[in-house]
């Protein structure tokens, strides 16, 4: 990936959505919804105190998150769909 966050800014690869429930139904196109799960492709350095310190970030490139519903902005970077948001917009790790 070619871009680099800032401060406490994350890129997230969005996971793809079910395709068919657990009853075995398939889902069209239209009635699926937008996962809220996904992973960290890309993150920043963390967040600037006032003194000029930094505080690290709690995620980590590749773990798995749970993120809000209308969480980030979406981006395409070389033709792929992915999710730029603070971390403060995460709600959780998958572990």
């Amino acid at each position: 990936m070619n871009i680099q966050p800032l401060y406490d800014r994350l890129i997230v690869k969005r996971s793809d959505a079910e395709i068919k429930t657990s009853g075995g139904i398939i889902i069209p196109d239209s009635a699926k919804e937008k996962p809220q799960q996904g992973e960290i492709a890309a993150a920043g350095k963390g967040t600037r105190r006032e003194d000029g310190s930094i505080i690290p970030l709690e995620v980590k490139v590749g773990d798995k998150v749970l993120f809000g519903k209308y969480a980030g902005t979406e981006i395409k970077i070389d033709g792929e769909e992915y999710l730029m948001m603070k971390e403060e917009d995460i709600m959780g790790i998958i572990k």
